[in-house]
């Protein structure tokens, strides 16, 4: 029972870093642009952004005929970030948006 409860305080936490709260709402992961805008109104910042995420590839080379080469590359993955305002000496919240869904929600800097 013990272990139980110490299990869910070490998970609980890492889920409610995932959520925006605005307005008695929250706001998370998988969420579309549109119920954020809802729920929170305009960011005070929008930002396109390009993380860097390794691709595999394969590539057939005239140096090993008939077999092909794993390959590893860098691709730019555009995203955008938004980013939130939500009070006096609280921290900023960052949305992370890809593919038409809330990807991540994260604590930017803290606000003055």
């Amino acid at each position: 029972m013990l272990a139980t409860a110490l299990a869910l305080c070490t998970v609980l936490p890492a889920q409610a870093s995932q959520s925006l709260r605005c307005n008695g709402s929250l706001v998370g992961k998988g969420d579309s642009p549109v119920t954020l805008l809802q729920k929170c109104g305009d960011p005070i910042y929008r930002q396109g952004v390009c993380v860097s995420m390794l691709q595999l590839g394969w590539v057939v080379t005239p140096y090993r005929p008939g077999s092909p080469a794993a390959v590893l590359a860098n691709q730019c993955v555009p995203m955008e970030e938004w980013t939130y305002d939500r009070g006096p000496g609280t921290f900023l919240g960052v949305v992370r948006i890809y593919n038409g869904t809330i990807e991540s929600v994260r604590d930017g800097d803290r606000s003055r």
